[in-house]
Order: C-alpha cells, then sequence, then structure tokens
C-alpha cells in the first residue's frame, strides 16, 4: 500500500500558542492597549488627578491662600498628561504604528483615530494581542456617556423650567 500524497501533514505544533495574551502595563510605554481599555483607563486617570488636585489644592488654599489651588491643579496635569502619553503610545502600538504616531494627535481632530481605528487582529510588531476587555473596563469606558446623559436628563427640565419662570416675571412687569 503506498503512502497518500494528499494527507495533511503530522508535524508536532503544540509549542504554538496562538491564544497568547499581552500583559497589561499601566505605567509603561511598551505593549499594547486596546481602545475600550484605554479610554477607561485614560477616563479614570483624569478623573483620580482632578479629584486629588482638587483636594491637595483646597486644603492648601487654607493654609497659603487661595492662589495656590490654581498652581496645585497646573501642577497635578503633568502627571496625568504623561499617563495620557503613555496609554497613547500603547494604543498606536495596538494599530501596529510606531509610538512615535502620537505627534499625528497635535492635529486637530486627528486624535479621534486613536478612539475609532481598531487595533490589529493576532500578533503584530509590538507583541501579542491585548487581554479581551472586562465588564469593569466596559463600564468605566461608557461611563462618561452615562454621566453626560443624567446631567443632560436633570439639566434640561431644570434650564427649561427656569425659561419659563424668567418668561412669567418678564410678562408680569
Amino acid at each position: 500500500m503506498s503512502a497518500n500524497p494528499y494527507k495533511p501533514p503530522t508535524a508536532n505544533v503544540d509549542d504554538l500558542n496562538t491564544d497568547a495574551v499581552q500583559e497589561i502595563r499601566i505605567l509603561s510605554v511598551q505593549g499594547r492597549i486596546g481602545r475600550l481599555r484605554y479610554l477607561a483607563y485614560t477616563t479614570v486617570g483624569s478623573f483620580v488627578i482632578m479629584i486629588a488636585a482638587g483636594i491637595l489644592g483646597g486644603i492648601l488654599s487654607m493654609f497659603f491662600g487661595p492662589l495656590v489651588t490654581p498652581i496645585v491643579i497646573v501642577l497635578a496635569y503633568i502627571p496625568l498628561i504623561v499617563f495620557s502619553i503613555m496609554m497613547m503610545i500603547q494604543r498606536s502600538h495596538d494599530m501596529d504604528w510606531s509610538g512615535w504616531m502620537c505627534f499625528l494627535s497635535i492635529v486637530p481632530f486627528a486624535g479621534l483615530i486613536w478612539l475609532f481605528k481598531s487595533g490589529t487582529q493576532g500578533e503584530n510588531t509590538y507583541g501579542a494581542p491585548p487581554p479581551p476587555n472586562t465588564l469593569a473596563v466596559k463600564i468605566l469606558a461608557f461611563a462618561p456617556l452615562i454621566l453626560i446623559v443624567l446631567l443632560a436628563a436633570i439639566a434640561i427640565p431644570q434650564y427649561q423650567e427656569y425659561v419659563r419662570r424668567a418668561q412669567e416675571m418678564q410678562q408680569a412687569e
């Protein structure tokens, strides 16, 4: 009996792990990060820095005067900018771009590329893909949008009531 020429090869390929994902490195410029995780981490980072700067500025203003608060807030944005750039570099890596492409975000509206362009499927030049998004990441990514909708649901009726009362006051005069 002769060998079948159409038989698939029988090489051992168990050492190839195609389901590998990269660990998330928050304070690094190495690795990859997906769109939702990028949005969630930068949102949480912004809120943490704003709250910490507000609290620290408020406490210091009690001892050194009200001029300290704006200085503290401006100084607090330095780590926020560094963190945002680090996340943008990782997001660039996910799209198989160099981290130097972050300079493109200086162009108006070009920064939206990092939110809307999907990352490369599978492994790329910068490593394995990021892990799948957890429920917490999804919630944190959409929290600002939900917050805006809730605030609008409260503010719009209040504004309409204000306009109605102002018109009544004008008519009463």
